[in-house]
């Protein structure tokens, strides 16, 4: 796997732990996990339900000039957008954990 997705891959799994460490607060964790589908939807409608990860790094690469649209919590920013990122990345064709 070339580096540039490797390292992204290791951003999107850091963001996901951290999501998930914010567990402990129930109500808070589906705010935040409210904003993680919302991304979701949106790499979707920009990336297809058909993809490989380096299509899915373009997209993390541009994603800033998107993604305050929809994240609400913006000191979260970065990592609900990593854990949004790791969760689709899922679902790529070259996809291996």
């Amino acid at each position: 796997m070339p580096q540039p997705v490797e390292s992204a891959r290791q951003e999107w799994e850091e963001g996901y732990r951290r999501l998930q460490g914010e567990s402990g607060d129930r109500a808070r964790y589906l705010r935040l996990m409210d904003q993680v589908d919302a991304i979701r939807d949106e790499l979707r409608r920009r990336v297809g339900q058909t993809f490989a990860l380096a299509d899915l790094d373009r997209a993390y690469r541009d994603a800033d000039s998107w993604i305050r649209e929809i994240v609400v919590e913006y000191r979260s920013l970065s990592m609900l957008s990593a854990a949004a990122f790791h969760l689709y990345s899922r679902g790529a064709t070259d996809y291996q954990p």
